[in-house]
């Protein structure tokens, strides 16, 4: 097992590993290459232009546009989950499923995992007893979260991911282009850069978001 990614993520990265190998190198060009012919020419991204992708104010410009696409996506999440119920939130297609709750916090999990390892330089699962009492379950996701994690109303949730969020906004600020594209072995023992992590806190977000749509539209009427 690779000691670098959390459990639950291992089998659904093999599954797309091959794509994703071939596809990276030529998407890091085409989008390099698109942002700088379009410099100067697209508005930042600002809470009122949600469908911007590109630099946004405070942040440098790799940095900006990458969480200009983390802004989207977690918007979309909300969209799917606000003014869900309890009862709703804990829901179970089955008694190998987890609910729509339990996917909200592994997000919030994942984020604050990534902020350790990337921020903080951790080696992955290095951090300390507290921080995985807090975080583990719902970064495991499977049994133990289908036990701990329910009865807890949608701002609880939402709380959560947006109190991760704010560090994770405060701390790109901080940093600039170098910093994104500094990498590391790290999937498979892969070179892998800071971009490309970030990346997939990102697209693991629209992974979960999906299975969400598929349970919000099984929800008992």
């Amino acid at each position: 097992m690779n000691q670098l990614e959390p459990n639950n993520q291992i089998n659904t990265r093999k599954n797309r590993r091959r794509f994703l190998k071939k596809s990276a190198f030529f998407t890091a060009g085409l989008t390099t290459s698109v942002l700088a012919s379009l410099a100067g020419t697209v508005p930042a991204q600002t809470d009122d232009n949600l469908y911007i992708i590109g630099e946004k104010k405070g942040y440098s410009p790799k940095i900006g546009t990458l969480l200009s696409m983390m802004t989207m996506m977690r918007e979309w999440v909300i969209e799917v989950v606000k003014g869900l119920s309890i009862e709703q939130l804990d829901f179970q297609i089955d008694d190998q499923s987890n609910s729509i709750g339990a996917m909200l916090m592994h997000l919030a999990a994942t984020e604050r995992y990534y902020q350790l390892n990337t921020f903080d330089e951790m080696e992955w699962g290095t951090w300390g007893e507290e921080i995985k009492k807090e975080w583990d379950v719902a970064s495991g996701l499977g049994e133990e979260a289908r036990m701990q994690i329910k009865g807890n109303d949608i701002d609880y949730y939402l709380s959560a991911l947006e109190k991760v969020r704010s560090v994770t906004k405060k701390e790109f600020a901080k940093r600039d282009d170098e910093w994104i594209m500094k990498s590391e072995p790290f999937f498979d023992g892969q070179l892998t850069n800071n971009y490309c992590k970030w990346f997939h806190v990102c697209e693991h977000e629209s992974n979960h978001s999906g299975q969400m749509k598929f349970i919000f539209k099984r929800l008992p009427k």
